[in-house]
């Protein structure tokens, strides 16, 4: 395992032990094998995908026809599909770590846990090296310079955070499983704080401002622009409330997370930033979301470049399903947008899944490269899955609805994308071993990596800066304080023995939004709403997803 500032943990590559030579499969001149080998023989730099199955499959693989992975076309994306246990994990990491060692930097999500291991150079043995051999594979054992990263620092790795302005109305209304009505009228808060330069930290802020324009005093802000029902500003804050109970709100704060350390090299090789994730597998909207977050900002960062020889970076987006279910119209359109513009910014997406049939599809459409493992038809909507499936693929000599279910673990069928910008011809594939470990890389090896990162000191720790719900609570109290003085009645204990009106105006402050509902209708809090982009900044601007642009 190595991290990103340790070169000189950099293990050197090791050659696996000689194997016997493979018997050739298929017949050198054979029509499919010839077809085959002049398809995928690029000129550029390519990724090693795995060799050529003979007899349409049945058959053994020919290392003398190799199928590959042009590197300067992973820009133009790709999909990973197949059933749970067919070999959709390992082709990722065949490709990510190839992708790495070519001066891509690589984004991977670690769904299961099972991933870490491509942090930690593979373990030779004879059977793996015989498997190598029968792919024409020239195995070594190494990684590549890894970074562990969490949500919210749930779990082990550096923490990934965000604030609510960066994260916008239209992601948030994803996670908060809002509908389009609902969407619409959170789009309108968040235009207020924009317009106001109000800048929303976490998720208090935007509770609080909720609170506010949907009170008497606030109400008659968003009246040029719209305003919000009484009954939708509920649901968005029980929504809300109930985001927040289930642990949401380590997500949104600051340190704000920049995805340019996404992109990051280490001596000619890119660095893999590795999600961890199982500590929240149970909340598959807020993790896909996020990663279209990231998408999204590295979409409105990243400058053109046009096609370069080599991406600057390749993302793995596993459980794509996720990110579709449910989604509003507005959301789908603009992952199609990010999708089809991305490219030109030097981005490569794979999204991993089990059919196509998951993919929107607008999205598919942008696909290019593909990797499909089997499928298995035990109902009669598996069945239609199968038959779709088998019709996203280029016309083949092979009866792909009979191929797909009988692949093996490990096999695949492959069509890619040709350098002149043409898919190339079907073939169905057995996949080359990983470079790095197959196995989970073990919680001391993580700690150990995180602990040496030079982002931990920068992410690591957690900060609640003053932000609006603060600065609304300290306005509140001082208007009250110097009304009770104007009043002649900031003395001390009054003769009922309550409290002196200082402390009665310091006792809100230490409230929460949700109990201080009069808070919010107090008229210096309205008077500060009004000057807040004077005081807070300039208007905020938004790109794709309604995500803040930053530079």
């Amino acid at each position: 395992m190595t991290s990103p500032q340790q070169d000189s943990a950099v293990p050197e590559p090791q050659a696996a032990p000689e194997a016997p030579a493979a018997a050739p499969a298929v017949p050198a001149g054979s029509a499919e094998a010839e077809q085959i080998r002049s398809a995928y023989a690029f000129e550029g730099a390519r990724i090693h995908l795995g060799a050529l199955l003979a007899d349409g499959g049945a058959g053994e693989p020919d290392p003398s026809v190799p199928v590959n992975l042009s590197v300067a076309m992973l820009n133009r994306h790709g999909l990973i599909a197949g059933a749970t246990g067919t070999g959709k994990t390992r082709t990722l990491q065949v490709i990510a770590e190839q992708a790495a060692h070519a001066g891509a930097a690589v984004f991977v999500a670690d769904m299961k846990g099972d991933l870490s291991g491509i942090a930690v150079p593979g373990a030779a043995s004879e059977k793996l090296t015989a498997r190598a051999a029968a792919r024409g594979q020239e195995w070594v054992s190494r990684a590549a310079p890894t970074e562990f990263y969490t949500l919210g620092g749930q779990g082990e790795g550096v923490p990934i955070r965000t604030t609510v302005s960066d994260f916008g109305p239209v992601l948030m209304s994803k996670v908060l499983e809002l509908n389009e009505t609902q969407e619409s009228s959170l789009g309108l808060i968040f235009h207020y704080a924009d317009a106001q330069g109000l800048a929303l930290l976490d998720l208090k802020d935007l509770r609080a401002l909720i609170q506010f324009l949907t009170s008497d005093e606030g109400k008659g802000e968003l009246k040029g622009i719209g305003g919000i029902s009484s009954a939708t500003a509920g649901v968005i804050l029980r929504s809300l409330t109930a985001f927040e109970a289930s642990g949401a709100d380590v997500f949104f704060g600051e340190p704000a997370f920049d995805t340019q350390q996404l992109l990051r090299t280490q001596g000619g090789t890119g660095i893999i930033s590795c999600l961890e994730l199982p500590g929240v597998a149970s909340r598959p909207a807020l993790f896909s979301t996020f990663m279209m977050w990231m998408l999204a900002e590295l979409y409105q960062e990243l400058p053109e470049v046009g096609d370069a020889e080599v991406p600057k970076l390749v993302f793995f987006f596993d459980e794509a399903h996720l990110l579709f279910k449910d989604a509003s119209k507005a959301f789908l359109d603009q992952v199609v947008q990010t999708v089809r513009l991305i490219r030109s910014k030097g981005v490569g997406i794979f999204f991993i899944t089990q059919t196509p049939k998951d993919i929107p599809g607008d999205v598919l459409a942008q696909l290019g490269n593909r990797v499909q493992h089997a499928l298995r038809a035990f109902t009669p909507d598996d069945a239609k899955a199968l038959k779709a499936t088998a019709k996203t693929f280029p016309t083949s000599e092979h009866d792909l609805e009979e191929v797909i279910p009988a692949l093996g673990t490990g096999e695949a069928i492959v069509t890619v994308m040709s350098e002149d910008g043409a898919p190339t011809p079907v073939a169905i594939t057995a996949v080359r071993a990983p470079e790095s470990s197959m196995e989970p890389a073990g919680a001391e090896v993580i700690t150990a990596a995180v602990a040496a990162s030079p982002l931990q000191a920068q992410y690591g720790t957690a900060v609640d800066n003053e932000s609006a719900y603060e600065i609304l609570q300290q306005r509140a109290a001082k208007e009250a304080e110097a009304q009770d003085a104007a009043a002649g009645k900031g003395a001390g204990p009054a003769a009922d023995g309550t409290a002196a009106p200082a402390e009665r105006a310091a006792k809100p402050a230490a409230k929460t939004a949700s109990k201080d509902e009069g808070f919010f209708q107090n008229p210096a809090v309205k008077s500060f709403l009004r000057s807040a982009g004077t005081v807070l900044g300039r208007e905020i601007t938004r790109g794709l997803f309604g995500t803040r642009r930053r530079r």
